[in-house]
């Protein structure tokens, strides 16, 4: 298989990036990566006369941790920096963690969080994870700039609620919350996970449950968020009860992609199992 020519840009800012992109219209194509749209254009399953190489960008790399307990993550950081960040490690250390079981080392250096995101693949590990902790995606247009909640950015498969001409250059992370437990499962029957699920939840000085999220992905078009409002409130002796009530619902309401990797019942099963262990392990890490 070999790729069509194309013309490669190699733009120095984001909102020259932004503006070109603008004018290739449907022709054009951001590129860091690659690792997911090379491969679709060597398929033929997408094709583009120009690619907009977002390497050189200034500002698109690097974490950093905020003063206000928060971090930010370039779009263009690859998933080994964020596997072995220093930052997400003492923050977040379920993000290195989950990131270090995307796929191989080879990809991991040259892929990146941002190309991720915006390819919009079902079978993502990192979208379910950035719903459950809260993370705002910061977008930029040419000069402008807007900031878009998680839960807000994946519209469909392999869609997205970028703007044409409009690059995501950051993800952002809030401050955790004390006493907040995270558990991130996945279950892959070939290459790509089928299940993802992420759990959050934040105890209370008594104990009992303050704030809980479970996100499920993977298995439908874009991650979900279950209906965790039954956990609320409950204390360590009835929370085993209520969370697999929850997982249960989760996997009822969930609605999976026909792609032949395994029935929907047999999903619909795997997402029961791992809510409630992702919630368990959630449970009992906040209370640690």
């Amino acid at each position: 298989m070999k790729l069509a020519p194309f013309t490669l840009h190699r733009p120095d800012s984001a909102g020259q990036a932004s503006r070109l992109l603008a004018e290739l219209g449907d022709d054009g194509a951001a590129y860091c990566g690659g690792t997911e749209l090379l491969l679709a254009m060597k398929l033929g399953l997408a094709s583009y006369e120009h690619l907009v190489d977002l390497k050189r960008v200034d500002g698109l790399r690097g974490i950093s941790a905020g003063a206000d307990g928060g971090v930010r993550i370039g779009a263009a950081t690859t998933h080994h920096e964020i596997e072995t960040s220093a930052a997400l490690r003492a923050r977040y250390p379920e993000m290195p963690a989950m990131i270090s079981r995307v796929a191989n080392l080879r990809v991991r250096s040259v892929g990146t969080l941002g190309g991720n995101l915006c390819f919009a693949d079902p079978h993502s590990d990192p979208a379910s994870f950035l719903l459950a902790v809260g993370a705002t995606l910061a977008c930029q247009r040419g000069d402008e700039l807007r900031r878009v909640p998680a839960a807000e950015f994946l519209t469909g498969l392999y869609e997205t609620a970028l703007a044409p001409g409009e690059l995501l250059t950051a993800v952002e992370l809030p401050a955790r919350p004390d006493r907040t437990g995270l558990s991130h499962l996945r279950m892959k029957l070939t290459e790509r996970p089928v299940v993802t699920v992420t759990a959050l939840v934040t105890l209370s000085a008594s104990a009992s449950v303050a704030q809980a999220r479970l996100i499920v992905g993977s298995v439908g078009s874009v991650p979900f968020a279950a209906d965790a409002a039954s956990l609320i409130g409950a204390a360590p002796a009835d929370f085993p009860a209520r969370a697999g009530a929850c997982a249960d619902q989760a996997a009822a309401a969930c609605a999976p992609l026909p792609d032949g990797e395994a029935s929907p019942d047999y999903l619909r099963h795997l997402v029961a199992v791992h809510a409630r262990q992702a919630l368990g392990e959630a449970f009992a890490s906040a209370a640690a």
